[in-house]
């Protein structure tokens, strides 16, 4: 599971790493339940593949989905993760599953707890080659009593029980839990229409490394 990352600080990176140049306002960079930030999406329902892939747009979202059913906000602090086996059927997620509406979602590093020494403590964790993490993840547009729009998306998670890295976070006696970090080859084909494509899988350990830092491992300040 995550519940804590930091998203991307500047535009450059975002165009490089993931071919968007126009970086909406309003995004949070150090990003928690119901906070609002970055997540790249296809520009259009029928946007082909160009020469140069998927066309892709920047938009800015609470992160936790809100399905159109959702009375408020506040249901995005228990949609920030979707698990990739029950998305399909889950209430809360099979709307933005069956209508395709995939996204990746940029980050710098990901935080997740470390129990090893026998209490929580925040790691810090991020590709080792310095390059941003593309997460697969899911959007919806909601609308709340005032009608206006809102963007919202959830990041999907697989089982990491055998993961030689990302096994020793989280509570022992927990299941362990991992987002997907999608290898950038696979970004146009997750965010292209049609049948969801088979890369929800676990990176390869040797490629993340983690900075452990000196705060408590909880919830958003």
């Amino acid at each position: 599971m995550c519940a804590h990352y930091e998203s991307l600080k500047q535009g450059d990176r975002l165009a490089r790493y993931f071919g968007v140049s126009e970086v909406p306002p309003g995004a949070r960079t150090d990003v928690w339940p119901g906070y609002r930030s970055i997540f790249l999406r296809r520009k259009t329902a029928g946007a082909e593949a160009s020469a140069q892939g998927v066309l892709r747009e920047a938009v800015v979202g609470v992160f936790g989905l809100l399905p159109h059913w959702a009375k408020d906000l506040r249901f995005a602090r228990h949609t920030y993760n979707a698990r990739s086996e029950t998305a399909p059927e889950k209430p809360s997620f099979r709307d933005a599953w069956r209508k395709g509406q995939r996204c990746i979602v940029p980050a710098e590093a990901i935080f997740e707890p470390d129990w090893r020494s026998g209490k929580a403590v925040a790691a810090r964790i991020h590709l080792r080659d310095g390059s941003p993490m593309g997460l697969a993840g899911l959007w919806s547009c909601w609308r709340g009593g005032s009608g206006e729009p809102v963007e919202s998306f959830t990041l999907l998670t697989i089982n990491a029980d055998t993961h030689s890295f990302m096994r020793n976070y989280h509570r022992p006696h927990d299941e362990k839990r991992m987002v997907v970090v999608l290898h950038r080859s696979d970004y146009d084909a997750w965010l292209g229409e049609g049948k969801p494509p088979e890369v929800l899988r676990p990176i390869h350990a040797e490629e993340l490394v983690c900075d452990p830092t000196r705060e408590a491992a909880g919830r958003a300040p």
